[in-house]
């Protein structure tokens, strides 16, 4: 694996050095823009419109628009120094436990391994913390971007999953059309939970896949194979939703496969379900050739036979 970054831990007077690598790749399939009259791709210049010439990366600087059309200046030396006291060491500000950080604070993952000499330190930070049971938080700075991160152990390896700062967190009262007073009906409340409980599995990550990104490799191999391609139209929808004949139909499409339980049984269940003879009410037979005949009664000889 590529290193993006080496450093070192910072807990107390303890100095762990690492490297980082990335934990996760982006598996999205990448197209170009082209040309459609002559099949070329499309370039993308930078380009001064003031100027009107192509600009070079020499000629380039950073700019802040603190009003509009109106920028502020910075040297990359500059804010390669503004970076420079933080951007090799992971300081661990605190322990905690994972189960307090919501996952919306989570962005990208990375694994470190011990550096150098450092492979005492790294096992003794893993295993304290394995023990503990706590993760680290800390604050990184990678390709001069400075984020919070919490450290923590997977599966015998340190990892740092960099996190958001809480500012860069937007608050819930900035979405639009929450409900306010919520009220839902107890019948179909039950018909959901119970949709949930069927659903219910422990989590197998790798049973789920990217189905649009398969569908699209098989699209880009017939193209190549020069097939004739036709793509079934797309059903229609409508917004108008019975809940209830939603959630019934769900019901029934996860509910378990009964096995046919052989001849024996069947009768056995069915005998069992028979209302007893004389039995009155609606859903007693009318039919007399339906109707269950009487049971012949037993002679007390018998029945003491029997016994």
């Amino acid at each position: 694996m590529h290193t993006v970054w080496k450093g070192a831990i910072s807990f107390g007077l303890v100095h762990v050095p690492v490297k980082m690598f990335s934990a996760t790749e982006d598996k999205d399939i990448s197209m170009k823009y082209i040309h459609t009259a002559c099949g070329s791709p499309i370039s993308y210049v930078r380009r001064c419109p003031t100027c009107d010439k192509d600009t070079t990366w020499e000629e380039i600087s950073r700019g802040y628009e603190y009003e509009k059309g109106k920028y502020v200046l910075f040297e990359k030396e500059e804010l390669e120094q503004l970076s420079a006291q933080t951007e090799k060491t992971i300081t661990i500000l605190d322990f905690v436990d994972l189960t307090e950080i919501d996952p919306i604070y989570f962005q990208k993952t990375y694994y470190l391994s011990p550096d150098q000499a450092g492979s005492n330190a790294y096992q003794l930070l893993l295993e304290a913390m394995h023990q503990s049971g706590k993760i680290g938080i800390a604050k990184i700075a990678i390709r001069s971007k400075s984020s919070l991160a919490a450290i923590r152990v997977m599966e015998g390896c340190l990892a740092v999953e960099t996190i958001f700062y809480p500012d860069e967190i937007r608050p819930i009262a900035q979405v639009p059309n929450l409900p306010e007073n919520i009220s839902v009906n107890d019948k179909e409340l039950s018909m959901a939970k119970l949709l949930i409980e069927q659903l219910s599995t422990p989590f197998e990550p790798a049973k789920y896949t990217d189905d649009y990104r398969e569908s699209l490799l098989h699209l880009i191999e017939q193209k190549i194979a020069g097939e004739e391609i036709s793509l079934a139209p797309a059903k229609p929808q409508t917004n108008v939703i019975d809940l209830m004949a939603a959630l019934q139909a769900s019901i029934e499409a996860v509910k378990p496969v009964v096995t046919d339980p052989g001849p024996a049984k069947r009768t056995r269940k069915t005998a069992a379900k028979k209302p007893a003879a004389g039995a009155g009410g609606e859903d007693a037979p009318q039919n007399d050739e339906l109707a269950p005949k009487p049971k012949k009664r037993t002679s007390s000889k018998a029945k003491k036979t029997i016994s």
